[in-house]
């Protein structure tokens, strides 16, 4: 029964298609995502926003001043002078090079991505692929029994494919997250001007180190289940064809289902790590 047997083979390869490209996305940077073109206006809005973002830290340097100091007196000291010098210099240098520091973060947590897929040397998505055992099954199914089969080959096969692409809308999420963070950079890095407003820069670099560690819960994701999936689920040939396929397709959707939740939940689980 070729028309049953195409409904989750032509999942499963929908499946292996959208694994492959997480593989391949995730060890990209925002430089190469799709050529760079998106990252060629995200740089040109970054540099237009740091004109903003030079502006307001002016503003968070007074009020910073003014809540800072008691009086005129204590800004006469060379001591306090110096160091509301220093703080300025310093935020005007992350304002200026604010795109330098979150490439040199990305970066690094690339390299973390990298020492991960060494050591555990895997180098790509595990196929998935229906066994000879279901497919001899089904091909010795008659009319009337494969009714049932291709209903659940049908629901099967459909969890499959609807998982495949809220996986893949994870990592695209994550780029987009990247670009976001880095267009609007200029403007909460300049609260470091101020010592009251400094929570604001902190807690940005805070997410955005944590938007980058995402891609090393997703690799990680994706190494437990390419081990999950190199040993097919186990089905008891002498059952029902009916028993065997349905029991094949829970606990395949099952091993899918683990993996999606885990990418899905990889910020959740890197803002537990983090503290955030």
């Amino acid at each position: 029964m070729s028309w049953v047997t195409d409904n989750l083979e032509n999942a499963l390869e929908t499946w292996n298609s959208k694994l492959a490209e997480i593989w391949q996305l995730i060890t990209q940077s925002p430089e190469q995502f799709k050529g760079g073109t998106i990252w060629n206006v995200i740089v040109d809005i970054h540099g237009a926003v740091q004109a903003i973002g030079l502006g307001l830290l002016v503003l968070f340097f007074v009020i910073g001043v003014v809540k800072t100091c008691g009086s005129f007196a204590e800004l006469k000291k060379p001591e306090h002078a110096l160091k509301i010098f220093i703080r300025f210099a310093l935020a005007k240098a992350v304002v200026t090079y604010g795109l330098e520091l979150m490439m040199a973060l990305f970066r690094i947590i690339q390299g973390l991505m990298s020492t991960i897929l060494s050591a555990s040397g895997i180098g790509g998505a595990t196929q998935t692929v229906l066994p000879d055992s279901i497919r001899t099954a089904i091909d010795n199914c008659g009319f009337f029994e494969s009714i049932p089969l291709w209903a659940v080959t049908l629901i099967g096969g459909l969890f499959i494919t609807v998982l495949s692409f809220v996986m893949i809308m994870s990592v695209y999420g994550r780029f987009f997250k990247l670009y976001l963070y880095t267009a609007i950079a200029p403007v909460p890095l300049s609260t470091f001007a101020g010592e009251p407003s400094q929570s604001v820069g902190k807690a940005f670099i805070k997410s955005y180190c944590a938007v980058c560690l995402e891609g090393a819960i997703i690799v990680l994701a994706c190494i437990i289940f390419s081990l999950f999936a190199s040993s097919p689920p186990a089905v008891d040939a002498s059952a029902a064809a009916v028993t065997q396929v349905w029991a094949y397709v829970g606990e395949l959707c099952f091993n899918l289902l683990i993996l999606v939740g885990t990418v899905k939940m990889a910020d959740r689980v890197v803002r537990e790590l983090m503290g955030l």
